[in-house]
């Protein structure tokens, strides 16, 4: 059935609202990725986006560009590495790229976070690694964040040593330092290749070899290309320069003995339905809410829905698309989760499972109903057998927050904590406990409550209480932070959304096999 858009029952006035607002916010993103985004050289190496570039056959999908965005008193640009999806001599394949420019590659914790969820996105779709290597290690400053928690350092080797024995290739191409614990990343791999007289690989570098055994030695000596490609054989392949190395390493992803499935259909109809209509029709207040049909009739492949239970609990939208060709639930809030949608869309999620069909949950949702009539309906066990359904599901699962994504809605709408296998937001959308108004007026009415008699506090003194819990919770749910943060895989434009479904999709469709969903207990 093709959706029928109304978005010219929308006013003039309203439409242009929404759209410099969604303009705005849009902007703001692609300045703060453009800045994010550089290509300073050093000495003779390529940058590393050059070092990409060269590598891959066309597009890089890459991941979470704005992670570190504000978070240390230093510029950590993307984090300190740069992670992305792309094809390599036609396999697709993760990349995982250190920056030497920012602190010499060294890792943050933000960049252990990271690296270790590009390797999970790996793991989960069986695509071959390729670690561009050029760091110094750990950031010592920060050792007890990175260094020895089972999702610091250590968990990368852990990841790859996993990945190797399951079959997902893992390639090293060493392009500068790699210093301690960082050794063993090409020291773990497949395969790992090394630049002549710039690449180096040691446990100690020369300041701690003195410092500890007094022995004096160059970096070169210690660790570089002649002695691991002649001596010791920890690299494989003996590269001139950057442009070589990654020659060499195209030719190791083309004899893999892998065929790449991850191709799309042939035959797809594009939507009826201008995508860019988007800007006008999202609200520029994510308090007031528009019909979530007018964001999938403009992603769904012709414009075409089966629509469950249409007529049934209407503020939950789910339904059966289509995108390039690849067939998909979709979940979709169009207002707050009663105990009927919580119902339907658990429903839904059993059907999708049933049918090993990966799920698409777009998130605008304030939550679930909240009240005596709600909570008499037994909202708190329906919600949670939609959140039981979503958790145990084995289908793969593609998230964007739209919108709003507040309290148990964020879980019930598979967002981070739900394992999606990707997660992207856009520009305007927040996420938090709850709404910064709500969050204002419970925490003065609790320290109201702790107060005595005497130690009343005047309406102005409360306003500028809860003004700061505004302003604090408006800035920690912006979709700059949550990003920066790494709780998405990155913002997208929304007009880019069909462009990333279609990829996440392909991924998807051409990775492991989906087992079979067993469901925990439902309380009826």
């Amino acid at each position: 059935m093709i959706i029928k858009s109304y978005i010219d029952k929308i006013s003039t006035s309203v439409q242009q609202t929404n759209k410099r607002s969604m303009v705005e916010q849009v902007a703001i993103f692609k300045k703060l990725v453009n800045s994010n985004c550089n290509n300073n050289r050093k000495s003779n190496k390529l940058s590393p986006r050059e070092r990409i570039k060269q590598l891959i056959d066309g597009d890089f999908f890459e991941l979470s560009v704005l992670a570190g965005y504000k978070l240390y008193d230093k510029e950590i640009v993307a984090g300190g590495i740069i992670t992305g999806i792309a094809d390599i001599n036609g396999i697709t394949c993760m990349i995982l790229c250190n920056d030497y420019n920012v602190v010499g590659g060294t890792y943050f914790p933000i960049t252990i976070k990271k690296h270790l969820r590009a390797q999970e996105i790996a793991a989960e779709n069986s695509l071959p690694c390729v670690y561009i290597v050029d760091s110094g290690g750990a950031y010592l400053p920060l050792q007890s964040e990175v260094f020895a928690d089972k999702e610091h350092f250590g968990r990368i080797f852990y990841n790859q040593a996993r990945m190797s024995a399951q079959g997902i290739a893992q390639i090293a191409v060493v392009m500068g330092s790699c210093t301690a614990g960082g050794a063993y990343l090409p020291a773990m791999a497949d395969e790992s290749v090394m630049v002549k007289n710039q690449a180096t690989i040691f446990l100690a570098g020369p300041p701690l070899l003195k410092a500890a055994t007094g022995e004096v030695v160059t970096a070169e000596d210690l660790g570089g290309a002649d002695l691991h490609c002649y001596e010791s054989g920890v690299a494989d392949y003996y590269a001139e320069d950057d442009t070589d190395a990654l020659k060499i390493t195209r030719n190791i992803i083309a004899n893999l003995n892998v065929s790449d499935k991850h191709t799309s259909p042939t035959k797809f109809t594009e939507p009826k339905y201008d995508i860019a209509d988007i800007y006008r029709i999202i609200n520029a207040d994510l308090r007031h809410q528009y019909d979530v049909l007018e964001i999938i009739a403009r992603i769904a492949d012709n414009s075409e829905m089966l629509q469950f239970k249409e007529n049934f609990a209407t503020t939950l939208v789910c339904g059966f698309i289509k995108i390039h060709g690849f067939s998909a639930g979709v979940i979709a809030n169009n207002g707050i989760l009663f105990s009927e949608a919580a119902l339907k869309g658990c429903h839904f999620v059993q059907l999708c499972s049933k049918r090993k069909l990966p799920i698409i949950f777009l998130q605008n949702i304030t939550g679930f109903m909240v009240g005596k009539q709600a909570e008499s309906k037994g909202i708190a066990k329906h919600g949670a057998m939609l959140v039981n359904a979503v958790a145990t599901s084995a289908v793969a699962k593609i998230t964007i927050i739209i919108g709003s994504s507040y309290g148990a809605g964020n879980y019930a709408m598979c967002g981070r904590a739900y394992n999606p296998r990707f997660l992207w937001s856009w520009p305007n959308s927040k996420t938090a406990v709850m709404g910064g108004t709500q969050a204002a007026d419970v925490l003065a009415a609790i320290k109201t409550k702790k107060m005595s008699y005497t130690q009343r506090w005047s309406e102005l003194e409360q306003q500028k209480f809860k003004a700061a819990i505004n302003t604090k919770f408006s800035y920690e749910s912006s979709a700059f932070y949550t990003s920066a943060n790494l709780m998405d895989d990155g913002i997208i434009d929304p007009k880019d959304s069909r462009k990333f479904l279609a990829f996440a999709l392909k991924i998807i469709a051409n990775g492991p096999n989906i087992t079979t969903s067993n469901h925990g207990v439902f309380r009826t």
